[in-house]
């Protein structure tokens, strides 16, 4: 499935099929100039993330919490008390990265006891994202990060557009004879991973992005030469990264790592031992996430 096809697809279903009644929130303005100031040539505009990051006290607050919490708080250094020391303590990279999850957040509230934790778990699979693509040369950390916090946004949007989704949720997750998003084409002829890809079409993030969130289930493309290898990557490292929460959450291990865990790997060229390595590195980030 290209690019192009999956574009269409979303397009033909929005136009006439099964998700024409979905309500997609619209991006925020702060993200949109956010993601500007980022790509602004030839370095990043600082003073305007600085604008942006003072624009809203409760995202100034949070980078004060990270930069002032005890991954970042070291020995002999004072606390940060301005935005501006906060983002210079944490980096530029990161603070960024903490900005969008904010903003994402607030812009697609979930209050439901069917997705409990659900940006929690979003943030530390952003985390768990950044961290294997900073081990693996060639992949990009903030496109990694995106993935981990849009993987599932896909869910809080059907819940708050269709009716009955909410049972489909109890039902999926417990039925063991097909899997989760099976159910939901069963029930509403759409699923989790189609929504999540309209949302990152709508707010006109990368296409790599769009891609890697329509196939996050459609495992088959870890072996399809069609599919970008940038794509495939990111299929990938998320089976990894939802392993790796679940090691630190004490849970055992699902379906999908069961199923794919060999062909994750093997595309990432890594081996249980590795996985092994980054367990322990990366608990303290996921303890802070």
């Amino acid at each position: 499935m290209k690019t192009q096809a999956v574009h269409q697809e979303l397009d033909r279903a929005r136009a006439t099929g099964p998700l024409r009644q979905i309500q997609i929130p619209p991006c925020p303005e702060l993200l949109t100039r956010l993601r500007a100031a980022m790509t602004a040539h030839p370095h990043p505009d600082l003073e305007e993330v600085g604008r942006i990051a003072a624009a809203d006290v409760a995202m100034s607050a949070t980078l004060l919490r990270v930069a002032n919490s005890p991954l970042h708080l070291v020995a002999g250094h004072v606390p940060c008390t301005t935005v501006g020391q906060a983002m210079y303590r944490i980096g530029l990279d990161e603070s960024a990265r903490l900005m969008q999850a904010f903003l994402v957040r607030h812009a697609i509230p979930v209050n439901s006891p069917h997705l409990s934790r659900f940006w929690q778990r979003s943030t530390k699979r952003a985390v768990a994202m950044a961290f294997i693509a900073r081990q693996l040369p060639g992949m990009q950390v903030d496109l990694a990060y995106g993935y981990g916090l849009f993987c599932h946004v896909g869910m809080p949007v059907l819940l708050q557009s269709v009716r009955g989704y909410g049972a489909t949720m109890v039902e999926a997750g417990a039925r063991i004879d097909r899997p989760y998003i099976a159910t939901e084409n069963a029930n509403h002829r759409t699923d989790h991973a189609v929504v999540g890809a309209l949302v990152v079409k709508v707010w006109h993030l990368a296409p790599e992005l769009m891609m890697a969130i329509r196939l996050h289930h459609d495992f088959d493309a870890l072996g399809d030469d069609s599919v970008e290898p940038e794509v495939r990557s990111l299929i990938a490292a998320g089976v990894i990264a939802e392993h790796l929460m679940r090691q630190h959450e004490g849970l055992d291990e699902d379906a999908d790592w069961a199923a794919n865990r060999e062909a994750a790997l093997a595309w990432l060229h890594l081996t249980h031992e590795d996985l092994e390595h980054w367990d322990e590195t990366l608990r303290p980030l996921l303890d802070e996430a």
